[in-house]
């Protein structure tokens, strides 16, 4: 089951669409089947159009600086009639194996660890530290891989972090799974900071107060571009297709595909 909801999405996204039209085109001779398949690779490779999703998937989130987040939602203050954080939450899916006999992992994206180490040590310095969590991810079909949380727990360490307020769960292999792993950690309704993507954080939002835990988004690694360093909808390159949006927009697409099956607005 787990291999088919990462493999049948693909049917759907642009490149297995226009595949499966191709074929069509061939087994059925017709013209309109081939001329869709290009329409759909065509649109799809543009970059304007994977930063329209990236747009539409991150709205309404903008990238603030962690203490103003935490400052924003009432955080540090014992009498808050909010409560006190229990946990800052780092959700994985940062790293990938590198290869070499030292069986190192490698970034694919910093962001979401450093905000999260930002944010404890924000709550520490005001209140009682709250918990630092790494969930767990991993994937079936690398078993030898070992779960990031425990890889991110460990830089944690190395950074001086205290071992007492540093967890990492189980293994995971998605958003779901990821919060039922808090909430088995955490006491139902406990307040919490929720690290991850910015495209990610509806859905993540939603499936962690579906567990009965109360959600303060801390959005990172956004997709879209600032149009403080440059009008991005001004750039020609934009308008050209290329892999690299093909690739752009597939992920956009296939997070919102997720959104829908999770009932995510």
């Amino acid at each position: 089951m787990f291999l088919l909801s990462k493999l049948l999405p693909l049917l759907v996204l642009p490149l297995g669409l226009a595949l499966l039209l191709l074929v069509v085109a061939v087994l059925r001779p017709s013209r309109w089947p081939a001329w869709v398949a290009l329409l759909i690779l065509w649109v799809s490779s543009t970059p304007l159009t994977a930063e329209l999703l990236w747009r539409s998937l991150e709205w309404p989130h903008r990238r603030q600086t962690t203490a103003a987040v935490l400052q924003a939602a009432g955080t540090g203050r014992r009498a808050s009639p909010r409560g006190p954080v229990a946990a800052v939450v780092v959700l994985g899916g940062g790293r990938h194996p590198a290869p070499g006999p030292a069986r190192l992992s490698e970034w694919e994206d910093a962001d979401r660890f450093f905000a999260g180490i930002e944010a404890y040590r924000h709550l520490s310095a005001r209140d009682h530290p709250p918990l630092l969590v790494f969930t767990g991810g991993w994937w079936p079909t690398m078993p030898a891989l070992p779960p990031e949380g425990d890889v991110l727990r460990r830089q944690a360490l190395a950074l001086g972090l205290p071992a007492q307020d540093l967890r990492s769960t189980p293994r995971v292999r998605n958003t779901a799974e990821e919060a039922r792993a808090i909430a088995a950690l955490l006491p139902r309704g406990s307040r919490l900071v929720l690290v991850t993507s910015a495209f990610h954080m509806a859905r993540a939002q939603k499936l962690f107060e579906r567990q009965g835990l109360r959600v303060i988004p801390l959005p990172v690694d956004f997709q879209a571009t600032g149009t403080w360093a440059g009008q991005p909808l001004a750039d020609p390159l934009r308008y050209v297709p290329s892999a690299a949006g093909l690739d752009s927009s597939s992920r956009a697409l296939r997070e919102w595909i997720g959104r829908l099956l999770y009932g995510v607005r």
